[in-house]
């Protein structure tokens, strides 16, 4: 199966590009996806990138942190690259205002390109990939308006930039991009499947958003008390250690058992911010951290369980779950998870699948 991943630690971007396409001499790369730390120069590595690989699509983005066959890194660039047998075709896009995302556009630019229109196009053969602006607070916005369109599966991320949390970038086309969305649409060969792993028990304990504002992503009011109250009510703790309980006890969208995580991001007075929206009426349930190293290795034994073998995954991987793994010393365990399969991923600023989520890893994996 044509499909290579490759990584760099050099510090200058022409060092780094240099070293990647040394170590894919040989291969007939034919698509590149690419993810880098945000201390590389953000305004050359796309032109860069792009020129290394003439004539080949490529595409990535900023992060907090990398991740590669069998490691997780930092100030790095990874990659993964596909030959024509790995991925068949496949087109990319660029929504330029996040803000205002014009997803019909790019619809008709993938059925001018593919030559036909996207509801004609099996869901079994064609998956997207979408990579956000990070600090966009736009990301609910494209995936609500792709659901809307495409009956297509996408998957993916927001970028990174180191823990910063001020300007994020997306790569495409040589060029460097803020406040806006990559759109890949791919044709694998083989096929292709998706992991979801959230790492997260269901507590019995409900929380009802009575009140939101939605543009600033906050909850004001929980089961119609100050949120912060009710957050602090229903797992029994002091208001002033609620900040503290954020990331072992986020909440959760629980549709049909499956777990779409909410993740509070700071107090606010009586309010709590989260890393994305919670809709005013939206019930939500009250998460428990489990072992994530554990709970990854069982969905990725599963996976190949089912598929025989798997020739690649791209892993969007939540910054908040790498800070987790910092903090209990289980980088080294996650990284070989993946050790045996080529793999490629970063730590996001949340993760796309279905909708905008967060303390996930959304994987694509290739057949």
């Amino acid at each position: 199966m044509g499909i290579r991943t490759v990584y760099s630690t050099q510090g200058l971007v022409t060092d780094a590009a240099a070293d990647i396409k040394n170590q894919l001499a040989g291969f007939d790369v034919k698509t590149l996806i690419y993810f880098a730390s945000s201390n590389f120069d953000h305004q050359s590595i796309s032109k860069l990138m792009q020129e290394t690989f003439e004539g080949c699509v490529v595409f990535g983005c900023s992060t907090s942190g990398e991740i590669v066959s069998g490691r997780m890194l930092k100030n790095s660039i990874v990659a993964m690259a596909f030959s024509s047998d790995a991925i068949s075709d496949i087109a990319v896009n660029v929504v330029e205002d996040i803000k205002n995302p014009n997803i019909k556009k790019v619809c008709s630019d993938f059925e001018e390109y593919f030559g036909q229109p996207m509801s004609n196009m099996d869901p079994s053969e064609y998956v997207g990939i979408v990579i956000l602006d990070g600090m966009s607070s736009s990301e609910e916005k494209v995936m609500d308006k792709i659901g809307d369109l495409i009956n297509l599966i996408f998957i993916g991320g927001s970028a990174g930039d180191d823990l910063k949390f001020r300007t994020t970038y997306v790569y495409a086309n040589g060029k460097t991009y803020t406040n806006a969305a990559i759109l890949a649409l791919l044709k694998p060969t083989k096929g292709f499947d998706i992991i979801k792993t959230q790492s997260f028990k269901v507590l019995n304990k409900k929380l009802i958003a009575t009140k939101v504002n939605e543009e600033s992503r906050e909850v004001i009011e929980f089961n119609n008390k100050p949120a912060v109250q009710a957050y602090a009510e229903a797992l029994n703790i002091p208001v002033e250690e609620v900040p503290n309980c954020f990331m072992t006890n986020p909440v959760g969208l629980v549709i049909d058992d499956e777990v779409y995580v909410r993740s509070p991001q700071q107090v606010k007075g009586n309010h709590i911010v989260f890393y994305c929206n919670i809709l005013e009426g939206m019930e939500v349930s009250l998460l428990e951290s489990k072992d994530i190293v554990k709970d990854t290795v069982a969905a990725v034994q599963e996976k190949k369980r089912q598929l025989g073998t798997i020739s690649g995954i791209i892993n969007f991987h939540c910054i908040l779950r790498t800070l987790e793994l910092e903090k209990k010393g289980q980088t080294e365990q996650y990284g070989q998870i993946f050790s045996d399969i080529p793999t490629v991923g970063f730590s996001t600023y949340g993760e796309a699948y279905i909708g905008h989520i967060n303390q996930t890893s959304t994987m694509l994996v290739f057949k």
